[in-house]
């Protein structure tokens, strides 16, 4: 029974990510807190204190959101057990294996910070375009989007995979451009952080552009908006921190107020069901791939973007989006033409 209680005393401070600091505390040795391990010590408990601030004020204003932090929660056990070391595998294999291939190496300065996280940002904006763009890719990535509430629960709402997935591109395109380990770490810490953070829901923050800073870094405001299965806002939004690849690849948009986020993905599922959650967007490719006539067909359903069919009558994002796009040009030409 001891051993039990241990194991999930560690599981708490874990979560809570206090273990490092509490090591600091009980040595003594406070001057350790002035070092980089000693300030993210520090760092590493927020998000996770800010998540049971965000909880007990969902309680206070009625609106507990109960549904998502029991799938995410139970989500985050599953991932605790299956997953657990997969990602930093995958991170130190490419490192030995790409950094000789590197044509220059970064130094540990802030101008290298700065081209790093612009690399970096780079790397994250291809892993989460194709995860949404690639139909067996979003099998991996629907998981996330599945909450039909935003809070930061939902950070810990991911399928096993996609991380190994995600950090495999991002750490290879930084590997590769230069991007020395020790330099990466740091970014990996920092955009951790923000991309924990931005998930935060309007229990916490109601109102979340945060003025001018929305222009230049992806604020809360706009990770909701990239959360939405509303038409405007389908496939946008694929940055973390700096908005910069979003502009250059035309997929940046802004929340607008006249436009409610309405979150979770397009196909009917039960958003609290942790199987339907977890697995749901994997089974509904396995019948898509088994019902679809010739190899041919069959690949294309692995590749094309979610909503792709075989006979045509495609519904993916894009297409969506564009037929929003027009229907709502077309209703404010209208306008204009009855006004005049």
């Amino acid at each position: 029974m001891m051993e039990i209680l241990e194991v999930l005393f560690q599981e708490i401070i874990g979560f809570l990510g206090i273990s490092n600091a509490w090591e600091i505390l009980r040595s003594g040795d406070y001057a350790a807190f002035r070092t980089y391990d000693g300030v993210a010590s520090l760092i590493y408990p927020i998000i996770p204190l800010l998540l049971l601030f965000e909880l007990i004020l969902g309680v206070i204003h009625k609106k507990p959101q109960t549904k998502v932090y029991k799938v995410n929660f139970l989500i985050y056990v599953f991932n605790r057990f299956v997953g657990r070391f997969i990602a930093i595998a995958m991170v130190t294999y490419i490192i030995g294996l790409l950094q000789p291939l590197a044509p220059f190496q970064t130094s540990f300065t802030w101008y290298w910070f700065i081209y790093g996280y612009i690399v970096w940002e780079f790397g994250h904006f291809l892993y989460h375009y194709w995860g949404h763009k690639v139909r067996l890719f979003w099998c991996l990535h629907s998981t996330h989007h599945a909450p039909e509430d935003m809070n930061l629960s939902v950070t810990h709402a991911h399928f096993f995979l996609e991380a190994p997935y995600a950090d495999a591109i991002r750490t290879t395109v930084c590997i590769l451009l230069g991007i020395q380990p020790e330099l990466l770490f740091l970014i990996m810490f920092v955009d951790g952080t923000w991309g924990a953070f931005i998930h935060i829901g309007e229990n916490v923050i109601k109102d979340a552009r945060f003025g001018a800073v929305g222009k230049f870094i992806l604020t809360p405001s706009h990770h909701r908006v990239h959360h939405a299965r509303n038409p405007l806002y389908m496939d946008t939004n694929f940055c973390n921190l700096l908005n910069i690849w979003d502009k250059v690849f035309g997929t940046y948009q802004e929340e607008k107020p006249e436009v409610p986020v309405e979150y979770g993905i397009t196909r009917k599922m039960d958003s609290g069901n942790f199987f339907d959650v977890y697995f749901g967007e994997i089974v509904a490719l396995a019948k898509d791939v088994w019902n679809a006539p010739g190899a041919m067909n069959k690949i294309k359903y692995l590749f094309m973007p979610p909503g792709w069919h075989h006979l045509g009558q495609h519904e993916t994002a894009k297409l969506v989006r564009e037929k929003w796009l027009n229907a709502q040009k077309t209703a404010d030409q209208g306008v204009k033409t009855k006004v005049a």
